[in-house]
């Protein structure tokens, strides 16, 4: 029967592994709400994910209405570094704008253009969580590995930078003065961002993200978001937003509650509610999403045969860790002392690992 010990010790060992990896078993997606994790999606991994859907506003001070339908997407990929993702990501709405100032004349407006699209790059600064990763775990108190730690409280912080690209008279975009320049030229435009995350016990995550984009511009806006998901089992993920925009030609607090389901360890589904408390204009949105990745990740620590497993690779290490350390002690005359070295050759030495 194996010894209760070392099975404690794969199963904490196997958990530390997971938790502290950049690159992860199962596909990691920032849907189904707006924000970025501050993690990637680890090197040599390439990940889509899709979002159409149908969108209402109503303002009604103007007097005007918009609905129609639309898709966000982002294209992400991980390279040359475990920390380092290169993505694009955008939206393209297309819906009907109508004014309803004359109530004998409303008058109505196609539209169809990218509300957004953006190239850039995030590049994870701060892990807590890879440091923590090295705390050796405690193999006689399950309590003592689950309690509250103050240090969790310290957040994984990455940093991003891109720009924004608005075609000429993107009719979603803002001119810069109306009055004085009716067309907007459009262009490149650059967008920073922070995003902060943090990973507590019980499924519970919390994600941050603060920026400023189309910097330069007369129509810049900052933009904050906060999101907490919460696993309720190995497939079911649900989670709550809140966004806030702040600019000088707009500003807004949205909320969105939905939820993820895991399909498998490279597709995800999902759907979340959009809405708004106010009528400058009011909003609601429904979106169902799809996240998938092409996994061509490899673990660099790990065994050039690819059927080595985690374990038996630090199974491995540790068996030849022993080893060297009997060499060179020498072999002992003491019965004794050799049945004892035999007896300790048996047990794996996790403290010692490489």
């Amino acid at each position: 029967m194996p010894n209760p010990k070392i099975i404690l010790k794969y199963v904490l060992l196997l958990a530390t592994v997971t938790a502290t990896a950049q690159y992860t078993d199962v596909i990691n997606s920032n849907r189904p709400g707006v924000s970025r994790s501050a993690f990637s999606v680890g090197k040599n991994v390439a990940q889509f994910e899709v979002g159409p859907y149908i969108v209402k506003e109503e303002h009604t001070p103007l007097k005007n209405e918009a609905s129609g339908f639309g898709v966000d997407f982002a294209v992400r990929y991980g390279l040359l570094w475990e920390q380092l993702e290169l993505n694009i990501e955008g939206t393209y709405q297309n819906d009907t704008f109508t004014d309803n100032r004359s109530s004998s004349f409303p008058v109505e407006t196609d539209r169809a253009n990218f509300r957004e699209l953006t190239i850039g790059a995030k590049y994870l600064v701060y892990d807590p969580y890879k440091k923590r990763g090295e705390e050796k775990p405690n193999l006689y108190s399950y309590h003592a590995n689950k309690k509250f730690k103050w240090s969790n409280l310290i957040p994984a912080v990455a940093v991003y930078v891109g720009v924004n690209y608005d075609q000429k008279n993107n009719t979603y975009v803002p001119y810069s003065n109306p009055f004085t320049s009716p067309n907007y030229e459009g262009g490149f435009k650059p967008k920073v961002m922070i995003a902060t995350q943090n990973n507590f016990s019980s499924g519970w995550v919390m994600v941050m993200n603060f920026s400023k984009d189309r910097i330069g511009s007369d129509f810049s806006d900052f933009q904050y978001i906060v999101t907490l998901t919460k696993a309720i089992n190995e497939q079911w993920v649900l989670f709550g937003e809140t966004q806030g925009i702040k600019s000088d030609y707009y500003a807004d607090n949205l909320f969105r509650f939905g939820g993820a389901y895991l399909w498998g360890r490279n597709f995800q589904l999902d759907t979340a509610l959009t809405f708004n408390t106010k009528d400058t204009p009011s909003v609601f949105g429904v979106n169902f999403g799809a996240s998938y990745r092409l996994d061509f990740h490899k673990d660099p620590e790990a065994d050039k045969d690819n059927g080595t497993d985690v374990l038996e690779e630090y199974e491995r290490k540790a068996n030849k860790k022993k080893k060297k350390k009997k060499k060179k002690d020498g072999d002992s005359d003491n019965p004794d002392d050799s049945g004892k070295r035999k007896k300790e050759t048996q047990e794996i030495d996790f403290e010692d690992e490489d």
